[in-house]
């Protein structure tokens, strides 16, 4: 067996089907014996929609998720301090946001698991120890009954939840911020169909901070925070719920109730993210604040990082040493969210009426209410990437565009195939033989632009290099681009991600 996957929800189930499609060997061991039945992430972004695609479900996204308009801060009068507003056709080529139903999207991860021949789910086994050597790893699990099971592996990959068993194994520390709150979560089914807009919407007032977002085809959550001398026990009543849901229009005669509980948010990641043989993602790795709305989205990076460095390491492509750039990299993007949920923490989560009216007057004085978009994704600022030094640097994701080939359109992704991408002006034979040979050997695909049968119908791909100086550019399997280069410059291209390869 290749690997270990420990944990079924989204991440384990990405990383599962990723490996799977390269071929790999995978056992996935996972605790509960059917998909848990209740909603904890709530939407993922235009980037994550992207990653899922790669992963094998692009096309059952629509149907167990929606895209969403916008989000927006209201402060204490309703004024607005904060509107994003979404694109249906975002820069990674899916809707920026969509909202949606978790166990829904396990289901259809655990689908698609389902059609892969190398992929042997085990559920209802608790991993109970782990062990390892210098060439393989080796899990014990427990059923129901209490027998054991054991499981070896090149590699054990931990996506296994906020509580995991294998962090605590492999005696990973963590470094906690602190920053906790505790929050009514309300899922509700609303009985006829309801205009929200925008989509999501954050109201920061001091007298109830207030999350209502979408969560899905036919499905809305409401979520209020704990106020200073208000009891856990108070605020997790039913009949609480409903009261605090009826000035939304939200009642038992409109709305069935689905589930009504608190939950106490945390801002934490592991100090390792790999201990040998073994490596933590998703929230194993780190928790955060739901204020940007990345948990989910972030374990899902993780796994599109990791996965394609471990069947390269598997392949004999790449120096095991590569592995160690999954922490380089994962760990300072997930702890930079981290940071930016928390700063959105300490201005949602003001209860001091003063404090309020200060934030919002300086939000407005700020511009705040202005109509923007959202951010692009943040870049890797280390790692596997092209130094500035070699070219023009590397680390940003790839927009995605629309081409024409071989008289079809569509999504570049879907025509041309995930994996190592090169995207060129120059000519077939700009690029050397020996170069052709390695890019084949890591399964990369090679699309020059302005060939015959080929067009840039978004124009895409064009404005990219133009915007660079560049004619080429190297696009990993989780579209962060490695690096670009001008004119002459594409056998020193490869060559850099050669020699990064078999150096780390």
């Amino acid at each position: 067996m290749d690997v270990i996957v420990v944990g079924c929800g989204p991440s384990g189930a990405v990383l599962a089907n990723l490996l799977a499609r390269k071929g790999r060997r995978v056992t996935v061991l996972e605790r509960h014996r059917e998909v848990f039945a209740l909603p904890r992430a709530t939407s993922f972004d235009g980037e994550t929609a992207r990653l899922l695609a790669a992963a094998g479900v692009g096309a059952g996204l629509p149907r167990i998720s929606e895209p969403a308009t916008g989000y927006q801060w209201r402060g204490v009068d309703g004024h607005v301090l904060l509107d994003i507003a979404f694109s249906d056709n975002g820069r990674y080529g899916w809707p920026d946001a969509n909202t949606m139903h978790q166990p829904s999207l396990e289901e259809l991860l655990g689908a698609a698991l389902v059609t892969e021949p190398t992929v042997d789910v085990r559920r209802g086994l608790s991993v109970v120890g782990i062990s390892q050597t210098g060439t393989g790893v080796t899990a014990v699990a427990e059923d129901e009954s209490g027998a054991t099971h054991t499981f070896e592996a090149g590699w054990l990959v931990g996506c296994d939840g906020a509580n995991s068993v294998v962090r605590e194994l492999a005696g990973v520390s963590g470094t906690d911020l602190g920053f906790s709150y505790e929050w009514l979560l309300c899922d509700v089914r609303l009985h006829e169909p309801r205009d929200f807009v925008p989509t999501n919407v954050q109201l920061c007032d001091p007298a109830r901070p207030t999350t209502l977002v979408g969560s899905g085809p036919g499905r809305r959550r409401w979520e209020f925070m704990r106020l200073p001398g208000e009891s856990s026990a108070e605020l997790g009543r039913e009949e609480t719920a409903w009261r605090l849901l009826a000035p939304h229009g939200v009642t038992p005669e409109t709305a069935t109730l689905l589930r009504s509980g608190t939950y106490r948010s945390q801002a934490r990641w592991s100090d390792q993210w790999r201990v040998g043989r073994v490596f933590l993602a998703g929230d194993a790795a780190h928790l955060m604040p739901p204020f940007a709305g990345q948990g989910m989205c972030s374990g899902i990076r993780d796994v599109s990082n990791l996965a394609w460095k471990l069947d390269l390491v598997l392949a004999g492509r790449a120096d095991e040493r590569l592995l160690d750039t999954y922490t380089v990299e994962r760990r300072s993007h997930t702890k930079a969210a981290i940071l930016a949920s928390v700063k959105l923490g300490r201005v949602i989560c003001v209860t001091d009426p003063s404090g309020a009216a200060d934030r919002d007057a300086a939000m407005r004085a700020n511009g705040g209410g202005r109509t923007t978009t959202p951010p692009e994704a943040t870049p890797l600022t280390a790692g596997l990437v092209q130094p500035v030094a070699e070219g023009r640097g590397g680390g940003e994701v790839m927009a995605a565009g629309r081409i024409e080939a071989g008289g079809v359109t569509g999504r570049f992704d879907d025509l041309i195939g995930r994996g190592f991408v090169l995207v060129t002006t120059e000519a077939a034979e700009a690029l050397g033989e020996k170069h052709r040979d390695f890019l084949a050997g890591i399964d990369a695909k090679v699309v020059h632009l302005g060939a015959a049968g080929v067009h840039d119908v978004d124009g895409v791909y064009g404005a990219y290099l133009r915007e660079r100086g560049a004619s080429s550019v190297l696009v990993r399997p989780d579209f962060h681009v490695y690096g670009t280069a001008g004119p002459g410059g594409l056998d020193g291209l490869v060559d850099g991600l050669r020699e990064r390869l078999h150096a780390y």
